[in-house]
């Protein structure tokens, strides 16, 4: 069979204290849930500000802000065309060459005020 590698492991899981993302079990449904962002917010995109590797823990941590306009269809709320700018880490647990467990960290309570959503 041929095709492109599967990138994100099956079995990878995902956490994060912050409601929106508190159903997102595993990586993939956090690639999905990120997919359904950038409909809402077409404009969206991040500039990394920091990348560390700890090898004794076998992860790798990155910082960035994430920003956005809510200029497409969907969300809570009628269009707003209101921006957002949100810090956020990921923390991504290695298994091998794979992440195996992604952590974000994301204060996601002024994001929806940010947009007017809130």
């Amino acid at each position: 069979m041929g095709g492109l590698p599967r990138l994100l492991p099956p079995d990878a899981t995902f956490c994060a204290q912050a409601e929106p993302l508190l159903d997102v079990k595993t990586l993939e449904q956090s690639t999905g849930w990120m997919k359904g962002i950038l409909t809402v917010l077409p404009d969206a995109r991040y500039e990394l500000k920091s990348f560390a590797r700890d090898t004794a823990g076998n992860n790798v941590a990155a910082y960035a802000v994430f920003y956005g306009t809510h200029t497409g269809p969907g969300g809570p709320v009628p269009l707003t065309g209101q921006r957002i700018s949100t810090d956020y880490v990921s923390v991504m647990q290695f298994t091998g060459d794979k992440i195996s467990h992604l952590t974000k960290i994301w204060d996601a309570g002024l994001a929806p005020k940010d947009l007017g959503w809130a």
